[in-house]
């Protein structure tokens, strides 16, 4: 390849890996700044994700041109970092609104309450026979845990048992 076009991937792929930086740093902050666990694991994994993709991609456009040699490797941790970093925070969200911890007092609408109670099921789980799965029947955690709009249900200390 003719020099130029050498020194232009080597730029690009600098870039990359910088906008890939600066997209983590955006995720740190996100962790740190958002108020509630769903913001956050939406900040931990759009833009790490993104930023992950872009760093990687960075790297493999570097060894690429440069060391004329394409790293199948670095494709296969692009991909399976694609595919489980997003599915790990929705999983993850998913449990956290499973067991009941409030929405953020901020949050406009609970799309997650309205389609569980047009399914018309207590729970949104999948699990075929609930009653089988969970011994109480298939009892609503978020009404043990308190109101979702409420903020965090206070725990009882010693004295008030």
């Amino acid at each position: 390849m003719p020099q130029t076009i050498l020194l232009a991937i080597e730029w690009l792929s600098v870039l990359l890996i910088l906008a890939g930086a600066l997209l983590s740093v955006f995720s740190a902050f996100g962790l740190i700044r958002l108020p509630d666990v769903y913001l956050r694991s939406h900040a931990a994994t759009k833009s790490s994700t993104l930023g992950v993709l872009c760093v990687l991609t960075g790297v493999f456009l570097y060894f690429a041109s440069a060391m004329q040699t394409a790293s199948m490797n670095v494709l296969l941790g692009i991909v399976f970092f694609f595919i489980t970093a997003p599915l790990a925070g929705h999983l993850n969200g998913r449990a956290a609104y499973r067991s009941g911890v409030p929405l953020w007092n901020g949050t406009v609408r609970d799309e997650l309450a309205e389609a569980i109670k047009a399914a018309g099921s207590p729970r949104s789980g999948t699990a075929g026979d609930t009653e089988a799965a969970d011994p109480s029947g298939g009892a609503d955690l978020r009404e043990e845990a308190g109101t979702r709009r409420g903020g965090p249900t206070p725990i009882p200390g010693p004295e008030e048992d």
